[in-house]
């Protein structure tokens, strides 16, 4: 598996695990500038380990929906470049100021990530849509926000099946979320999260042309 540039695994204590180098958010363990980058915390980061084709090389710009207090964000933006961080939840946003504070490219934004009309006059044009929503229409989203992908970018996403329908089997919410993604996107690849996120799949696609 090819890992972005800023991206490598590292030895915490005997244990190996992916590290970004930056400034500690969510308690994780560090050595020196080096901190850990737990999948268990962070949907992106089980892609990683997945050995999942995310196309990061590091240095993209990034739109990341789903932020919350910025356990995956900042490293995202560790190895990132401009990094475009929409949350709509007033609490965990302030936790999200927190992580920017140490990061110069991480740009919080208070807004909701299903009107993505409401943040365009703020962000450019990406490289990279990460989205990790737990909402309903989760693959209209994604669509919603294709607007800020270059041609050749990428939509890393990480599919919530209970978000969707609590009651419906995790296979069928996929398989739904899969065929509605395709009229926007194209499908690179696309795998379970599993063990570390029970009934999540992961997305790796680019965007149709219109």
């Amino acid at each position: 598996m090819t890992l972005p540039a800023g991206v490598e695994r590292h030895d915490f204590g005997g244990e190996t695990s992916l590290a970004t180098q930056g400034q500690p958010v969510y308690g994780e363990r560090t050595d020196g500038d080096w901190r850990r980058w737990d999948p268990h915390r962070s949907k992106l980061g089980a892609m990683l380990e997945h050995g999942m084709d995310t196309g990061l090389d590091g240095g993209e710009t990034v739109l990341y929906l789903g932020a919350a207090a910025g356990t995956t964000v900042s490293h995202v933006a560790d190895f990132g470049g401009p990094t475009y961080a929409v949350e709509f939840a007033p609490r965990p946003v302030r936790e999200l100021l927190d992580a920017a504070e140490s990061r110069q490219n991480l740009f919080p934004l208070l807004k909701d990530a299903r009107k993505p009309e409401r943040y365009a006059h703020v962000v450019e044009s990406v490289d990279v849509v990460v989205q990790d929503v737990a909402t309903r229409g989760q693959a209209r989203v994604a669509t919603l926000n294709k607007r800020f992908l270059t041609d050749d970018g990428r939509l890393l996403a990480a599919i919530k099946a209970r978000s969707e329908d609590v009651t419906a089997d995790p296979d069928a919410v996929f398989d739904s979320v899969r065929e509605e993604l395709s009229s926007a996107y194209e499908l690179l690849e696309t795998a379970r999260l599993d063990p570390y996120h029970e009934d999540h799949l992961g997305v790796v696609a680019r965007p149709r042309e219109d």
